[in-house]
């Protein structure tokens, strides 16, 4: 009985690995908009958080020290919706299961 229950395990283990290797597929392909200023300023990054795109409204673009902020403000609106993105990819994967920080999968 328990050979059977450990290749069980086993089993569930390596779905839980290929779930999440898709998972990370999926992730590297995800972008986000982020946006300052109701849009004036605004960065897309993609999965990896590199950033691809940047638009700025000409309007904006007096004040440096203002636009400076609005700048890091989309930088970290974006960020954080693949942030948020991500962890809902990765927690589908491994069924909801918490893993310890700093785990780096698959294995």
């Amino acid at each position: 009985m328990f050979k059977g229950g450990m290749a069980s395990m086993m089993q569930k283990a390596q779905k839980m690995q290929e779930d999440m290797q898709k998972a990370q597929a999926e992730i590297k392909n995800l972008t986000a908009t982020g946006k300052a200023a109701g849009g004036a300023v605004q960065v897309t990054i993609n999965g990896e958080h590199e950033a691809t795109n940047l638009q700025i409204d000409e309007g904006v673009m007096d004040d440096k020290d203002m636009l400076e902020d609005l700048i890091l403000t989309a930088i970290n609106d974006a960020t954080k919706q693949i942030a948020d993105a991500s962890a809902t990819k990765m927690q589908s994967a491994t069924g909801g299961m918490k893993l310890p920080g700093g785990m780096n999968l698959p294995f």
